[in-house]
């Protein structure tokens, strides 16, 4: 199922989510404010895009130890742009793969 960020993003603000993969749900949780919930999504994968989320939750978290071990683990540098910038960033890419 195809979902564009516009689209994404509205669901956030709808409070209703479609269906999602365990990454982009964490990218939606955390946009709501459920920090731990996010980590939840990822927490326990090991797949490239999972890692991708799971880092960018302990950057914002400001864990950056374990945020460097987790970009390692996505093959991605660590972001050093605005948290905003790299969430966007990295729900578009997830939601062009599973175009």
């Amino acid at each position: 199922m195809f979902i564009s960020l516009p689209s994404f993003l509205a669901s956030i603000e709808a409070g209703d989510p479609p269906p999602l993969s365990a990454p982009l749900r964490a990218l939606w949780l955390d946009a709501r404010g459920d920090w731990d919930g996010a980590h939840k999504c990822v927490d326990a994968r090991e797949d490239k895009q999972s890692c991708w989320a799971h880092a960018y939750l302990h950057r914002k978290e400001g864990d950056l130890w374990n945020a460097r071990y987790w970009y390692a683990r996505a093959g991605r540098p660590p972001c050093e742009g605005p948290l905003e910038e790299e969430w966007r960033e990295i729900a578009a890419a997830l939601l062009a793969a599973e175009a």
